[in-house]
């Protein structure tokens, strides 16, 4: 169980993160929903410890997170792999290292800068990539890859890590329909196969719908709204956002999308 109580986080006098409580259970897939500057990224970065809470905790188990330090630290960090929206690959490197850095918090300082990686993590690494369709580009420079391939391969990099939790920073925001699907099914499939915890931040209301077991919408660092998708109904939308913000969820809520919550 992935738990925030009261998570705060405050930068001046603004609280990107306001007093948010969550318990996730092990094995869920949640989106997380809401306009620009609601506080979704800040939400996942504090979860991964990226930034620090102002106030409020979050345990994993029987883990205390927010005071981790040094190695505790960065061994969080590898079970709660992060996959941002920019991918963060490095263009001038083959497709196999960039997932192998995912396994550098498991390396000592030395061949952490050497790069020196064993026969059993480069299996590793290829059996990842196999799974998200990208093997045959193993040998291939990251920078000559579509940003969907890169993004499957910034999973593959994920994976590598061995999370139990995988933390998606709106990884389809900048990808054409046919890769956000193949980017979603493979977050799923891992989801499904795996085991593991995911949770992804959206933009498009269709998307959360159609992949996630449970939705959070968050507004002015607030949860507003927190069920299954069935119940997030054309009414709930409407009391979260108001007529007049429909139009700020990026795109997300519009007449079509609101007419399949009709439908549904």
């Amino acid at each position: 169980m992935l738990s925030l109580d009261g998570i705060c986080c405050r930068f001046g006098d603004t609280r990107a993160v306001d007093r948010v409580s969550l318990d996730i259970p092990a094995g869920q897939f949640v989106g997380i929903i809401g306009p620009s500057g609601a506080g979704k990224s800040t939400l996942l970065r504090l979860i991964n410890r990226l930034v620090e809470r102002s106030e409020g905790g979050i345990h994993f188990g029987s883990r205390e997170i927010t005071g981790l330090r040094g190695r505790a630290l960065r061994q969080w960090r590898r079970d709660c792999a992060m996959i941002f929206q920019q991918f963060n690959l490095v263009d001038r490197l083959d497709v196999l290292t960039n997932v192998l850095v995912g396994r550098i918090a498991d390396h000592g300082l030395i061949s952490s800068m050497t790069m020196r990686f064993s026969d059993s993590e480069r299996e590793l690494a290829f059996h990842a990539l196999d799974r998200l369709g990208m093997a045959h580009k193993a040998l291939e420079r990251a920078g000559n890859l579509s940003g969907g391939q890169q993004q499957r391969v910034a999973i593959a990099r994920a994976l590598v890590q061995r999370p139990h939790v995988m933390l998606a920073d709106e990884p389809i925001a900048s990808l054409d329909p046919g890769n956000a699907t193949r980017v979603m099914d493979a977050l799923r499939r891992i989801n499904r196969e795996d085991g593991l915890t995911v949770l992804v931040n959206l933009h498009t209301l269709d998307t959360a719908r159609a992949y996630c077991d449970r939705i959070v919408a968050m507004r002015a660092g607030r949860v507003m709204f927190d069920g299954t998708a069935r119940q997030l109904t054309p009414d709930v939308v409407r009391d979260l956002y108001g007529t007049d913000g429909l139009g700020q969820i990026d795109e997300s809520v519009t007449s079509t999308s609101l007419r399949r919550l009709e439908l549904a």
